[in-house]
C-alpha cells in the first residue's frame, strides 16, 4: 500500500500541474510563458545531467579517457531522435 501512495503522490502532482495549463493558457503573458518554459527546460537539463549522465560516466570509468564517450553518444542520439520525432 505504501508503494501505491508513493506512486500516487507524484502522479497527482503532475496531473494537477498539467491540468492548470488549460485554465491559465489565455491568462499568461508571452513573457511569463517563455520564462516558465525556460525554467522547465533548465530543470530537465539538470535532471538529465545529475541523474543520468554523471552516473553513466561513473559506470564507464574503467574506459579511462573515453569514460564520457558512451554518455555523450547516448545524449546526442537522444537529441537527434527527438528532433526526428519533431
Amino acid at each position: 500500500m505504501e508503494a501505491l501512495y508513493g506512486l500516487l503522490l507524484p502522479f497527482l502532482g503532475t496531473s494537477l500541474g498539467a491540468a492548470s495549463v488549460f485554465f491559465m493558457k489565455k491568462a499568461m503573458s508571452d513573457g511569463l510563458q517563455k520564462g516558465l518554459t525556460g525554467f522547465a527546460a533548465g530543470v530537465m537539463t539538470a535532471a538529465s545531467v545529475w541523474s543520468l549522465l554523471i552516473p553513466a560516466m561513473e559506470q564507464a570509468a574503467d574506459l579511462g579517457r573515453l569514460a564520457s564517450f558512451p554518455a555523450a553518444a547516448g545524449f546526442w542520439l537522444g537529441i537527434l531522435f527527438l528532433l526526428l520525432l519533431d
